[in-house]
């Protein structure tokens, strides 16, 4: 399975609308084989959506997205973990271990039951740490 994670300067991007670059991680068995950086340049949201698609991207993990960004990107069967934030490298972990919706991963401003729900609505609801 291929993860797409937001990033600027070694956090996760406050803004996926925004964003220029994607860590690309091939997982199997809850284990990272592969990880690479890609540009993410395209403006259109349609572009962004079809260059998802193109990768082969599963789940995105990202901070702030735009109804319509969103709309797209799951209409092309992409699940989306939205409002999260943090070093990339910590949110890679705490997915790998399905720990999300722990509190420091979330981004200020969203309140824990705005962001539960999301997180259960994209199937992880049995998330290990609260």
């Amino acid at each position: 399975m291929k993860v797409a994670v937001t990033v600027w300067e070694n956090r996760i991007s406050p803004l996926f609308d925004a964003t220029r670059t994607l860590l690309i991680a091939d997982i199997h068995s809850r284990v990272i084989t592969e990880k690479h950086l890609v540009s993410f340049d395209c403006i259109s949201p349609f572009a962004r959506a079809a260059t998802l698609e193109e990768l082969g991207v599963g789940t995105l993990i990202c901070g702030g997205v735009s109804d319509f960004f969103a709309k797209l990107i799951e209409a092309r069967n992409i699940q989306i973990i939205p409002f999260v934030a943090g070093r990339v490298d910590e949110v890679m972990d705490a997915y790998l271990r399905n720990a999300l919706c722990h509190k420091r991963f979330r981004m200020p401003g969203c309140s824990g039951r705005q962001q539960m729900l999301k997180l259960r609505r994209n199937r992880h609801e049995n998330c290990s740490e609260q």
